[in-house]
Formats: structure tokens, C-alpha cells, sequence
């Protein structure tokens, strides 16, 4: 296990399988837009409580997702894209105010407490149903994971996995990723789970495994005493995302939305993505 977070080692079990690592699911189709030019003003916002911004997350909040297990401390990238979100709408930080949401609990049917809930949680037609989405504010990026020594450890390109014996779970986006964008020479060993990925891994039966950003953090830190993020594959036309999840019917909404589209253009969460992603151990492949 790496020092990397204990809490990866309790909390990411109940996530992992639920968000990013799911088979593909459908798109929930497009956010809706601000009535009028002046409706996401601060004053003019449908807040659960006037002059707060509520954010719910689960408890452990994990790294790099949050940092030390305290959302309010703006570290981690979901942390840092939260705040970012509310400096948007015009609140300061100390009138972000958070409350612990189990994860299965953030997209059930049912009226919400929070304003917003963050945590990993993936956009999908069949979650919004029950709930709103805003648009993404994190594009899931495949990675491949390996062990510290490997053939692959050291790994900077994806050109350089040609020759690798890599393997992933059938009938996932990673093992697309595997088939398309690497390429490997040999054929590709395919798992009916994850965690048997892992263990023809420990076996040194395959070089590396394809996995989402968020499960190979998990598997890293978890699952692996010798593991490694060799690095992210580069992005997808059509990547799975990560929404901030409201009630139904919400109207703050399509204000949040118009807040991450900002925040996209601008450049700011490609950074946060780097300064809290990348910079914490899942480098991109060129």
C-alpha cells in the first residue's frame, strides 16, 4: 500500500464500480440555460438557504478528490472546483458550507438537503431520472496502472506500451481505450472483474492493466503494496464525465452549469486537473 491515503482504503470501496469504473453508460443529454442574463446573481439564486452554498460529499472524502479528509479546506481537486464554482456565483469561501451525503444517497430519488452534492459521481441518463446534472466539470481519463519495477514503470509515452502485455475488463471503456488508443502488439488479456486484473498483475501475468483515473487510484493505493500509475491516456471525442449532482427540478442548476462552462473555457479546470491530478502521481502520456 502506498502512503498515497488510508482513506482511499475505506472510502473507495464503495465508490469504485458505481462511478467512473461503470461499462458506458448513455449521456443525460444537454444542461438547461439561465432564464435571463441577471438570474444566476447571488441574489436572485434558489438556495436551500439564502446567503449559503451548500455542497454535500461523502464521509471519508478521499485524495486527490479532497484532501485530509476535509472538503472545507479548498485542497483536492473536487474541493478546489467547488470553490472555484461558488467564487463564480459570488460567494465567498467561509459562506461554502458542507454537510456529509452518502455517495448512493446523492443520486437517489427524493427532495435533497444541500444545494449541490460533489463525489465522483458520473453523468448518466438512467441518474437523471432521479436528479439533476450540471455539465461535467472532470473528463474521465483512462489510465494504465502497473508495479514499481516493472517493464512499464518507467513508461512516458503511449508508443512505449506497444510491446506490453496489458489487459483489462471486458466490456469496459478502458478495454476500448486498450484496443484503440494503445494498440498493443499483443493481444490484450481480458478479466471478467477488476479485481482478477489485479491479480494476474500481482501474478506477473500481464505488464499493466487499463482502468479509470479513479479506480486506478484506488487499485494503486489499495489493492497493490508495489503499485504505480504509469500515466493518463490521452482524452477521448466522447468522454465519460463528472457532474455536480441536485434535486430535481432545481433551478441553481443551470447556473452551476454556466459557472463550470466558465471554467472550462477559462483554463481553470484543466489546471486544477493538473495542480491536484496530475501533479499527485497520474502524469499524461504523451
Amino acid at each position: 500500500m502506498t502512503a498515497r491515503s488510508a482513506l482511499v482504503v475505506v472510502a473507495a470501496l464503495a465508490v469504485v464500480g458505481l462511478a467512473a469504473c461503470a461499462p458506458e453508460e448513455d449521456s443525460a443529454g444537454t444542461a438547461p440555460q439561465p432564464s435571463s442574463a441577471d438570474a444566476c446573481s447571488k441574489d436572485k439564486l434558489a438556495l436551500k438557504t439564502a446567503g449559503t452554498f451548500s455542497a454535500g460529499t461523502d464521509k471519508p472524502a478521499y485524495e486527490p478528490w479532497f484532501s485530509g479528509n476535509d472538503p472545507a479546506n479548498g485542497k483536492g481537486y473536487e474541493s478546489a472546483v467547488t470553490y472555484a464554482v461558488a467564487k463564480k456565483l459570488g460567494f465567498e469561501p467561509a459562506e461554502v458550507k458542507w454537510q456529509t451525503v452518502q455517495f448512493n444517497a446523492a443520486f437517489a430519488p427524493g427532495p435533497k438537503k444541500f444545494d449541490l452534492d460533489v463525489n465522483q459521481v458520473s453523468i448518466s441518463a438512467d441518474r437523471a431520472k432521479a436528479v439533476d446534472f450540471s455539465t461535467g466539470y472532470y473528463d474521465v481519463r483512462q489510465t494504465v496502472i502497473t508495479t514499481v519495477g516493472s517493464k512499464i514503470a518507467a513508461v512516458t509515452s503511449v508508443a512505449g506500451l506497444a510491446d506490453a502485455k496489458l489487459g483489462a475488463q471486458v466490456g469496459t471503456t478502458s478495454y476500448t481505450s486498450l484496443r484503440d488508443v494503445i494498440k498493443p502488439k499483443q493481444q490484450p488479456a481480458v478479466f471478467d472483474s477488476n479485481d482478477l486484473a489485479v491479480q494476474a498483475l500481482k501474478n506477473k501475468q500481464i505488464d499493466g492493466i487499463v482502468v479509470d483515473l479513479p479506480t486506478g487510484f484506488y487499485m494503486t493505493a489499495a489493492q497493490l503494496d508495489d503499485g504505480k500509475i504509469v500515466g493518463q491516456l490521452p482524452a477521448t471525442d466522447k468522454p465519460e464525465q463528472f457532474g455536480f449532482v441536485f434535486e430535481k427540478g432545481s433551478k441553481l442548476t443551470p447556473c452551476v452549469s454556466q459557472a463550470v462552462d466558465a471554467l472550462r473555457a477559462d483554463g481553470t479546470l484543466a489546471a486544477l486537473q493538473k495542480q491536484w491530478l496530475t501533479s499527485e502521481g497520474a502524469p499524461e502520456l504523451s
